[in-house]
């Protein structure tokens, strides 16, 4: 414990040199997830028991693997699509699990994939 306070407050030391050339503070679980934290001046790290806090973002320190500087947000999961990307689709799945394809679809949420990323989309 006392060697992840320790790490911690020399990362925090060097918060604010590296704040200049990054513009996220990029922290990844044990489990692959990845959050991503806007840079701002008066940005806080807090440690309270096994908890960091940093923004509105909590994370207990045991989950912990990686914490980073980066310059694009590289948070995981699923993000809203604009209607550019619904044709760039490698996959399209509706919340029951079932494959369809865009001439298939109704109204509803879906689930799109593309090479990169993936989406969801609601059909109204």
């Amino acid at each position: 414990m006392k060697k992840i306070v320790l790490l911690l407050m020399t990362l925090i030391g060097t918060l604010k040199a590296q704040a200049d050339s990054y513009s996220y503070l990029t922290f990844e679980t044990t489990d692959g997830a990845k959050v991503s934290v806007a840079m701002e001046e008066s940005m806080t790290l807090s440690i309270s028991g096994t908890t960091l806090t940093v923004g509105t973002e909590s994370f207990t320190l045991k989950n912990l693997s990686k914490m980073y500087f980066s310059t694009t947000d590289e948070t995981t999961g699923i993000e809203e699509i604009t209607s550019a990307t619904i044709d760039d689709a490698t996959d399209i799945y509706d919340l029951q699990g079932h494959k369809v394809t865009k001439e298939q679809m109704r109204k509803g949420v879906y689930i799109v994939k593309t090479k990169d990323r993936t989406y969801k989309l609601v059909v109204k």
